[in-house]
């Protein structure tokens, strides 16, 4: 059985036993977090959501918080001596799903 949620501003598939990386979320390392926003359940059945299934859920404990390697964002503009330059870390929060209810 799998699902497709939004968090985010993404709609994400998952499973159960899944490791993902999403957009942070608040919670500490082993809390639990449950996402009612799911769009489809796929398995024997699909249930599609109009825009989210109605009494579905998806369980996920939270493994850890971290941020992302850094990435370099820069600016420039030929012969104007226009140069910026700027590092940018994405938090991210590390969840094991644990359960998906239909």
């Amino acid at each position: 059985m799998y699902a497709i949620i939004e968090t985010g501003g993404k709609q994400i598939k998952v499973e159960k036993g899944q490791e993902i990386y999403i957009e942070k979320l608040n919670g500490a390392a082993d809390d639990v977090i449950t996402f009612d926003k799911v769009l489809l359940v796929g398995g024997d059945d699909v249930k599609v959501g109009v825009p989210f299934v109605e009494g579905a859920t998806v369980k996920a404990k939270v493994l850890k918080q971290g941020r992302a390697k850094k990435i370099i964002v820069f600016k420039y503009k030929a012969k104007k001596n226009y140069r910026r330059k700027q590092g940018h870390r994405q938090p991210y929060t590390k969840l094991l799903i644990e359960e998906i209810n239909a």
